[in-house]
């Protein structure tokens, strides 16, 4: 039979105990709805005697609950225990989680007590535990800093006084897979118990090395394992339940064990915990990160787009997360580019996707990610300008202005295979530009309209300029889009001016739009 891996959660108590973490009494009841959701084994619902508000808590989601034990953590003296007790009775499945420290450490400078005293208190408070309800468990505190064979004998006075799960924390996050495995082994092996008795790991990741100790000591016959969603806690934070419930899932050749984790909540319960402790992960978290199922490599993606078992060892619906994304940036390929435009109905020609891909290449130089309404506006420009002859091209450009220096421009311009330099000044910098570029292209015309849209939000939004130009009879309407507002302002102005010198534009009597009034060159 595959052995069964009990999932302890500790979110709410050894979790919310953290910095910054705090939650209310209501915030903690709907935390633990998910959590039951999920399908943890035990809920550790917060420490009773902390505060008459954790009691409170601890005794809501004790008699609200159902399905997962619901524990309480308690120091080995009785009134912490009668409290604790009290707060989780109301439970379908109550539990007593006492502990008391068994490092020399301390022993000596915290509890100030020999080692036959601390033992005599360990089995003092797990029998009047005991007494009071029928699941203890005992937790030797800084048990990997603890003499072994002192630990041999504390569990095994802990048992035989009653409790159910003896629990061998690595406190600081001080131990190592190898050394931990061989603690676990030796306890399992030295420590007379009681048939039935489980035996418990709980890991802090102060070395990065609590999901890696916590799988070492399964692998050495731990039964239950403590951890907290998106691994938080003191200090460093806890073993991650998602991490661990999905290497146990993802590798179980390796481990050949199960748990009774609904997995496809993960991602719901992550969400909601970041939300109610308005404390965000990091994009590159295992599992439940924004990164986790992101690819932006070019490499990745195409590999992706073949198969996606190249990349992703798991799915993403299987933690809840609805699709694996290919994020557009500076380091996609034409693949997913080529792919990305087809999902949003563009299907063009192999050099119509090399023009626009280097345009794309071009924003995404410029921008963290490129969203689907950035690459919209780039087909829209490059189609815009694919579609009429390039009389005009502009090389390069530069503008200066300021609110005590007047606007300036100069502007290097290709027209009919001769370049032309030229600078013009304005009253604004892109009447400038407009006049530095008239003066190079040897234009004569009006500006009837400039209007400019942010296509998305933030710092580094696309920008998109739209314009009108009339020379003659002849008006057009030019389009362009940059991060920069004066480049797109000069892409489009362009746009126009080739449409009216390539005989493209149209003829005053058949602009759609003629009630547009003519004006200045606006900024």
């Amino acid at each position: 039979m595959t052995r069964r891996i009990r999932i302890f959660d500790t979110t709410l108590r050894d979790g919310e105990q953290a910095p910054g973490f705090g939650m209310t009494a209501e915030a903690k009841l709907e935390v633990a709805r998910q959590l039951a959701r999920l399908g943890v084994d035990v809920m550790e619902a917060g420490f009773p005697a902390a505060s008459p508000g954790d009691f409170e808590a601890v005794r809501r989601i004790a008699e609200t609950i159902s399905g997962p034990t619901i524990a309480g953590l308690a120091r080995a003296n009785e009134a912490d225990i009668r409290r604790c007790y009290e707060a989780v009775k109301g439970a379908q499945k109550p539990r007593v989680h006492t502990f008391i420290a068994t490092s020399p450490i301390h022993m000596e400078h915290k509890l100030r007590k020999k080692p036959e005293e601390v033992v005599k208190a360990a089995r003092d408070a797990v029998a009047l535990a005991r007494s009071l309800g029928p699941e203890v468990e005992f937790s030797a505190e800084d048990a990997t800093r603890s003499d072994w064979n002192f630990l041999v004998q504390i569990f095994t006075v802990a048992a035989r006084a009653g409790a159910t799960v003896l629990n061998v924390p690595d406190t600081v996050g001080y131990t190592t897979p190898k050394e931990y495995y061989d603690l676990i082994r030796f306890l399992i092996e030295h420590v007379d118990a009681p048939e039935g008795v489980q035996f418990s790991v709980h890991c802090h990741d102060d070395l990065g090395l609590a999901v890696a100790n916590t799988l070492a000591a399964i692998e050495a016959g731990a039964t239950q394992v403590e951890c907290t969603v998106n691994g938080i806690g003191e200090r460093a934070g806890n073993a991650s339940l998602e991490e661990i419930v999905m290497a146990l899932k993802v590798r179980r050749d390796q481990w050949g064990v199960e748990t009774g984790i609904n997995t496809r909540e993960i991602y719901r319960t992550s969400r909601l915990l970041q939300s109610v402790t308005g404390v965000s992960v990091q994009p590159n978290k295992a599992i439940v990160g924004a990164n986790a199922f992101a690819h932006e490599s070019g490499i990745h993606q195409d590999g992706m787009l073949k198969h996606r078992d190249t990349y992703e060892i798991m799915k993403p619906e299987d933690v809840g997360v609805p699709a694996s994304a290919l994020v557009l940036g500076k380091h996609s390929g034409r693949a997913a580019f080529r792919a990305r435009l087809e999902h949003l109905g563009y299907h063009l020609t192999d050099a119509e996707i090399d023009s626009a891909f280097q345009r794309f290449k071009e924003v995404a130089d410029r921008k963290k990610a490129v969203t689907d309404q950035d690459l919209v506006a780039i087909i829209g420009d490059e189609q815009a300008r694919s579609t009429v002859e390039e009389v005009c091209r502009l090389l390069s450009f530069q503008v200066v202005a300021g609110n005590e220096t007047m606007p300036t421009a100069t502007v290097r311009l290709e027209r009919d295979g001769v370049v032309h330099q030229e600078a013009a000044s304005g009253d604004g910098p892109v009447s400038a530009l407009y006049h530095a570029i008239d003066r190079a292209a040897r234009f004569e015309g009006s500006l009837l309209d400039y209007r400019l849209n942010a296509v998305t939000e933030g710092q580094d939004a696309l920008g998109e300029v739209t314009v009108r130009v009339r020379s003659g009879d002849r008006v057009a309407s030019g389009r362009g889009t940059s991060t920069d507002v004066i480049e797109a302002s000069a892409r489009a102005y362009i746009n126009a001016l080739n449409k009216i010198l390539s005989g493209a534009a149209l003829t005053v009597s058949d602009d759609p739009a003629p009630g547009w009034q003519m004006r200045a060159y606006g900024d």
